[in-house]
């Protein structure tokens, strides 16, 4: 049987030419009926996806189906390597798979690269995957101003400009699905990591607010809670806690002598485990009907810490919420 499928190019990829989705669909992948009901007809926006869990759930997503939009920051034109090496693969498996720049702390960024996704999904995206965050280590006090701002604007700020830009694309529709990339670390600190823990409390708090806030609009949120896996996310905490490092003054240096030796211990890779646990991870949550998908979702082959931070701030939370003016909302969250 002859191949009479359209093979785009690196370029109409990158530039998220139509073509790309004629070619999805006279193709279907292997995988995506391995990994159950295929997620054809879906379209999903995720970011940081130049390596780690972002470029694994876009390469994944579009191997079962979805039409997805990866976005990374520094395009570089076409040219950075990362963009060129994964629209490569969606060419070579004729994968619905656009690149587009996206620097989650440049509002203007974010709102043209999510303008540029709603137009290649033909609406408002049905799914937002914000993946895109750093690590940076140390105690708390060694964190001086620059490295204080660059975590927050990324991993705290740079999810909700995100959000921000969907979601009245997706409220225009009555649905859609918000994936937030979280920790376990946003329900429980380890000393010398605490400004990271710090940004993923503050994700675990703004999300579930919206959760509630967007229940009535048909919008859900879900979010995951890695444990630890071997993502760059590691290179690039080395790096940018040696900088810091190299900032201290005098005292600090000396005084925090012993915890700098166990913040650099902290980027030691990640272990063994399998990252491919996040995108199967996020498939599940897509094929998961509308009303049924949970709040939360830790992932790691050990979740019983965040499941039991999950259990008890829940029925702390249905304390607080599940009477009075907040209850419908609550439990539409919850149930």
């Amino acid at each position: 049987m002859s191949d009479t499928s359209i093979k785009p190019t690196r370029r109409q990829i990158l530039g998220g030419a139509a073509a790309l989705a004629a070619a999805s669909a006279t193709t279907s992948s292997a995988s995506a009926q391995e990994g159950g009901a295929a997620l054809t007809g879906q379209s999903v926006l995720i970011t940081g996806c130049s390596s780690g869990f972002g470029r694994l759930s876009a390469l994944h997503l579009a191997r079962e189906g979805a039409t997805v939009i990866a976005s990374m920051r520094n395009l570089e034109n076409g040219q950075r390597p990362e963009a060129m090496e994964l629209a490569d693969v969606a060419s070579e498996e004729n994968l619905a798979l656009h690149i587009v720049e996206i620097d989650v702390t440049d509002n203007a960024q974010v709102l043209a690269g999510v303008a540029a996704a709603e137009e290649i999904a033909g609406g408002g995206v049905d799914v937002l995957v914000n993946n895109a965050g750093i690590a940076i280590a140390g105690p708390v006090e060694m964190s001086d101003e620059a490295a204080s701002e660059l975590i927050f604007d990324v991993n705290v700020q740079g999810c909700h400009r995100m959000a921000r830009a969907a979601l009245p694309g997706m409220r225009a529709r009555d649905k859609g699905l918000v994936v937030q990339i979280s920790s376990q670390l946003g329900r429980l600190i380890i000393p010398n990591i605490g400004m990271y823990c710090s940004t993923k409390f503050a994700v675990e708090a703004m999300f579930e607010s919206m959760a509630y806030e967007l229940a009535p609009s048909g919008v859900e949120v879900t979010i995951i809670q890695p444990g630890g896996y071997p993502t760059k996310i590691w290179e690039n905490g080395s790096r940018y806690t040696e900088a810091l490092i190299d900032r201290l003054n005098e005292e600090r240096a000396t005084a925090y002598e012993t915890h700098i030796a166990g913040a650099r211990g902290f980027f030691g890779g990640g272990g063994s485990t399998d990252p491919m646990d996040i995108p199967r991870a996020i498939a599940e949550l897509m094929r998961t009907p509308n009303g049924q998908r949970p709040l939360r979702r830790p992932v790691h082959p050990d979740t019983r810490l965040s499941t039991a931070a999950n259990e008890a701030m829940a029925n702390i939370q249905a304390v607080a919420l599940g009477g009075g003016g907040y209850a419908a909302w609550h439990k539409a969250v919850t149930d």
